[in-house]
């Protein structure tokens, strides 16, 4: 290999450190709107007791569901747990999607809502994860 081949790889910049802060840019936005929720439900606000009365659960149970959130917040940011806290994200999603459904919401903005979210918490998990890469190949390695 030449000097100049050799070279050529540090000059540009890596795919892997672009893939993983599109990654990290991927995670913000479903990071902060899921932040913005357990804050609300820590706080619980008028708006989350009205919206657990139109959902059918007691009033009182913001503050639980919002210390759950934060916990599985904890998880998936620190890189060591983030992909058990993206499948508990995925687990306690699926509650949401079920709730929704329950009370007859539309399905797009509401129903759907949270399977948004948890592409965006997987995609960004996906893009910055080797491991996870490893584990769940997108296409064929023997192909490459």
């Amino acid at each position: 290999m030449s000097t100049l081949a050799a070279a050529a790889p540090l000059s540009s910049p890596s795919p892997s450190a672009a893939r993983i802060w599109t990654g990290r840019i991927l995670s913000t936005l479903p990071v902060l709107f899921l932040l913005f929720d357990t804050v609300i439900k820590l706080v619980n606000i008028g708006p989350v007791t009205d919206s657990f009365r139109q959902l059918g659960y007691p009033t009182t149970l913001g503050p639980a569901l919002g210390t759950l959130e934060l916990i599985l917040l904890v998880l998936y940011l620190v890189p060591r747990t983030a992909v058990l806290g993206a499948i508990l994200w995925t687990g306690y999603l699926g509650g949401a999607i079920a709730t929704h459904v329950r009370v007859e919401n539309p399905l797009f903005s509401h129903v759907l809502f949270p399977v948004y979210v948890a592409l965006l918490l997987w995609g960004g998990l996906y893009l910055r994860e080797d491991r996870l890469r490893a584990l769940l190949p997108l296409r064929n390695p023997a192909r490459s």
